[in-house]
C-alpha cells in the first residue's frame, strides 16, 4: 500500500475513533437509565410480595399458621437447650 494512503488511513482512523470515544464511555443513549429503572421495578416486585405477605399472614388463618410457626421455632430451640 502507498505510504500516503497508510496515512491518510490512520489519520481518518483516528479521528473517527477521538469522535466516537465519548460515546463509546457513556453507552447506547437507549440504555442510560436502565440500571435505575431495573432497581425500581425490583423495589416495587418486593413491596409487592411483602404487601401479599402481611394479607396473607392477617386474614384468612395466615396469623395462625405464623404463630403456630413461630412457636414451633420456640419449641425446638428450646429442646436443644
Amino acid at each position: 500500500m502507498h505510504p500516503y494512503l497508510t496515512q491518510l488511513l490512520t489519520h481518518h482512523l483516528l479521528r473517527l475513533r477521538r469522535a466516537a470515544a465519548p460515546r463509546l464511555r457513556s453507552g447506547p443513549i437507549g440504555d442510560r437509565g436502565q440500571a435505575t429503572t431495573e432497581y425500581a421495578l425490583v423495589l416495587l416486585a418486593a413491596a409487592l410480595v411483602g404487601l401479599l405477605v402481611v394479607a396473607w399472614a392477617t386474614a384468612g388463618g395466615g396469623a395462625a399458621a405464623v404463630g403456630g410457626l413461630f412457636d414451633r421455632v420456640i419449641d425446638s430451640v428450646a429442646g436443644h437447650l
